[in-house]
């Protein structure tokens, strides 16, 4: 018998299910890690001023796992990370009257790309949105993108280190303080 290449990395094994039945349950064996790979990356907060100027917008996207995370993405070649985060917002949110206010800080993560470790370092930019107007459109990959009332921003954002430096912005946005 010849199996083919996915089928050689499948086993089978049985679970019990909630009801004490047994399901069969079929994974992938995980492949080696051959490569480390670092990826830079950049982004932004991008919020904007409730009309009563009471509360903060943040901009979220939703990813095609349906994560609300903020607009970045990879750093291009002869690209500052300052001038990836301007053209990511531009790109993925479609905004393209905004500021770029400060650096905020930067935030690791690691994961698995078949046999590749990719560990990625994002700067995360403070980035007013200019035109309250301007309405945000999705790029086809997204699942969603929208307009949160901060909290609201704080309980959807699946990252603890982008709820880290939202903080930070936050402090930085009441009390005006930009570099």
């Amino acid at each position: 018998m010849t199996l083919r290449p996915n089928q050689a990395t499948r086993r089978q094994t049985r679970n019990i299910n909630a009801l004490g039945k047994i399901s069969p349950k079929t994974f992938r064996k995980k492949l080696a890690i051959q490569e480390i790979v670092r990826e830079p990356t950049s982004g932004g907060i991008v919020f904007r001023l409730t009309p009563d100027s009471k509360d903060i917008e943040v901009l979220l996207i939703q990813d095609s796992k349906n994560r609300w995370t903020i607009p970045k993405g990879h750093i291009e070649q002869g690209e500052t990370a300052k001038q990836t985060a301007i053209r990511e917002i531009g790109e993925e949110a479609g905004l393209k009257h905004i500021r770029v206010l400060t650096w905020l800080g930067k935030i690791h993560f690691k994961y698995r790309r078949l046999d590749k470790l990719v560990l990625m370092t994002t700067q995360v930019y403070l980035v007013r949105a200019l035109d309250k107007t301007e309405t945000p459109t999705k790029e086809r990959w997204m699942n969603g993108i929208k307009w949160f009332k901060f909290n609201d921003a704080l309980e959807a954002i699946e990252y603890e280190d982008i709820e880290k430096l939202m903080l930070i912005a936050k402090k930085k946005i009441r009390s005006g303080e930009f570099s």
